[in-house]
């Protein structure tokens, strides 16, 4: 397991700059990283429509989606949900570029979920607010794709955590009806001592001591995190979500816990492709612009969608 020489190179850039590492830092102070990294992306490409919309969550409080359109006729819609571990990142920055960047490879609308982040908002306000932006996005889905098409639910690490759930949710909340679901290096489970959170090589861009942060600042109490709610690889009945993509990174902590839900899924009977992005750390699918192993894996997913697309469609002619 060797990382690939660009992210070698990106993870020796961070420690020339000195910054301290984010969990011997405060939420505020972590997220000034988001403009950086977003600079570093540039601008995401053109699309054929934005559209930005407040919703309102369980507690009374608002928070934002964004709908991006592709030019032309849509062939899905996607809700996607950003990773961050539940405390960093949002919709403006870098997953405004990747989002735009799968509108444009899937040729389908994009809607990204700006849920409320820990700790101003801890658990269950994220998947709270992330079920509530899918239900929207399910009742105007033939709106803003002009037709009847494939529901996807997508997502990398906390959002790859909080997709996973929503699949769970929809299955036993009565809908929305959902058609795929790609999850990439997700959170599954709050297990910190799995073979990959321990492996020294793996404490890269993420470490098993910023995830301890995450999980300290999402969820404090330790018993509650056992919750399928909060690692949905604990739900004992896994049986009749929707076929999965489970996409991870090798040099990842949370390979191993990305993969036990894969395997966890297949024993339900549900159908899964699980691949893994080789030489590539976790945080790779984000930095567009940034890591070349980011081309790779948004083409890769967007052949996988495209596939998926084409075989519901094909299963709708018959």
């Amino acid at each position: 397991m060797t990382l690939d020489q660009a992210s070698q190179g990106f993870i020796a850039a961070m420690a020339e700059a000195g910054a301290p590492p984010m969990h011997e830092v405060t939420p505020s102070i972590a997220r000034i990283n988001g403009p950086v990294l977003a600079g570093m992306s540039g601008r995401g490409p053109e699309v054929g429509e934005v559209h930005n919309t407040r919703l309102t969550g369980k507690d009374g409080g608002t928070f934002r989606v964004r709908v991006l359109k592709p030019e032309g006729a849509a062939t899905s819609v996607i809700v996607y949900i950003h990773g961050g571990g539940w405390v960093i990142g949002d919709i403006d920055l870098q997953y405004d570029n990747l989002g735009r960047e799968l509108v444009n490879a899937t040729q389908s609308v994009v809607v990204l979920v700006n849920y409320r982040k820990a700790p101003e908002h801890p658990f269950p306000t994220a998947i709270d607010d992330s079920y509530i932006g899918l239900q929207w996005a399910a009742e105007h889905a033939a709106e803003f794709a002009g037709s009847d098409v494939p529901f996807i639910v997508a997502g990398d690490s906390a959002g790859g955590n909080i997709a996973a759930v929503m699949t769970q949710w929809a299955r036993d909340k009565g809908g929305p009806k959902i058609d795929y679901q790609v999850l990439v290096y997700p959170v599954t489970d709050c297990d910190l001592e799995t073979a990959s959170y321990l492996d020294p090589d793996n404490q890269l861009l993420l470490s098993r001591e910023t995830m301890i942060w995450f999980w300290d600042h999402y969820l404090p109490d330790k018993e509650a995190r056992k919750s399928p709610d909060a690692s949905p690889l604990r739900n004992p009945n896994l049986a009749g979500l929707p076929p999965a993509l489970v996409y991870l990174a090798e040099c990842d902590p949370l390979h191993d816990e990305g993969a036990a839900y894969a395997e966890a899924l297949k024993s339900a009977g549900v159908p899964v492709e699980v691949s893994t992005a080789e030489g590539q750390m976790h945080a790779f699918f984000q930095m567009v612009n940034i890591l070349p192993g980011n081309r790779v894996g948004i083409d890769y997913v967007a052949d996988r969608i495209n596939s998926r697309i084409a075989d519901l469609k094909g299963a709708a002619v018959k």
